[in-house]
């Protein structure tokens, strides 16, 4: 770490320099009760900031106070002031916020400043920050802070090879990783080396095919299924595939709301059940007498009111819109 031991009162360097108490105003209602480090570090943070300095003592005590409170703004911003007027080493740098980081992940202040170092070094530091990100994340694979950080490098400086093979072992170690779902499609789509979606849809179809018959109830499949058909129903419900998914997890549980839903989505843009798809939904409409003879969108929409008690209003509502073709 940059900072000493012992607080700046005693250190040669900050001899000439006059502490700025905190103003609370003449009669504060509640002041306070700040530790007597931390006064005596922002004390002397505030002289030097209204003083302007840009020094290297100014740097140091920068460090002192973000050990302190790696969340103070105006600390972060005022050691970029001090680093651009110094030509400071930007490597080194990053090495200090790196350790500040891992201390305290979630931090904003911390994940900005990154980012700031980042971009000033260019594409050169891609791989380092992907493999920096991925240790946080291998700690909490659900961190915003490091996932969009990891988005801002890739589409700023690059390091695509290998990020789908990372999105396929986070995948593998957690297939519930909504976080995982979420890097692999902005991977298919802004990835400058895949094609683009309408490259990789057929294949990634397929896989998340296999995640969706591995654990139905796991939502992030269903989502990204419906992510690669975005503004293209109707290539979604040309394609054979879908249909046959929903088919064969009702088959297995007829209150699946995902499949359900999804199901609703072909009905209303246009798909024509098969007469298996039919008989698999049957005991659906026949669970309730009002049911018997509503077409098949309309009896898919009354189990997701049965099975999806959460969203019922909204079922009931979405029922009100559907046509009376669909059948």
């Amino acid at each position: 770490m940059e900072h000493a031991k012992s607080g700046p009162g005693s250190w040669p360097e900050m001899a000439d320099v006059v502490p700025v108490p905190q103003d609370d105003g003449p009669s504060p209602v509640v002041p306070i009760a700040y530790r007597d480090d931390f006064r005596e570090v922002m004390d002397y943070f505030r002289a030097l900031y209204f003083a302007g300095e840009r020094s290297l003592r100014a740097l140091r005590l920068t460090a002192e106070a973000i050990e302190l409170n790696p969340g103070n703004y105006t600390v972060w911003h005022f050691r970029r002031l001090i680093l651009e007027a110094l030509d400071y080493d930007l490597l080194r740098e990053m090495n200090f916020v790196e350790k500040i980081a891992e201390c305290n992940p979630k931090n904003y202040q911390i994940w900005h400043h990154k980012r700031w170092l980042a971009e000033k070094l260019g594409p050169d530091v891609a791989n380092k920050e992907h493999e920096f990100t991925m240790k946080i994340l291998a700690l909490d694979a659900k961190n915003y802070h490091a996932w969009s950080h990891r988005q801002w490098v890739l589409q700023a400086l690059g390091g695509w090879e290998s990020e789908l093979q990372y999105c396929n072992q986070l995948l593998e170690e957690d297939i519930f990783n909504n976080s995982a779902w979420n890097q692999r499609y902005l991977v298919i789509t802004r990835s400058p080396l895949l094609g683009g979606l309408m490259a990789m849809r057929d294949s990634e179809l397929d896989y998340t095919i296999e995640a969706i018959l591995a654990n139905p109830q796991n939502e992030s499949p269903w989502r990204y299924l419906k992510g690669l058909y975005k503004g293209e129903n109707n290539l979604l419900v040309a394609d054979e595939r879908i249909s046959d998914v929903c088919l064969k997890v009702l088959k297995n549980d007829w209150s699946c709301v995902f499949a359900l839903s999804l199901l609703l989505d072909l009905l209303r843009s246009g798909l024509q059940p098969s007469d298996e798809l039919k008989a698999t939904v049957e005991p659906i409409r026949n669970s309730n007498p009002e049911m018997a003879d509503a077409d098949l969108a309309t009896a898919v929409c009354c189990a997701l009111q049965k099975c999806d008690p959460l969203r019922v209003n909204y079922w009931s509502w979405y029922k009100t819109t559907l046509s009376s073709q669909i059948s």
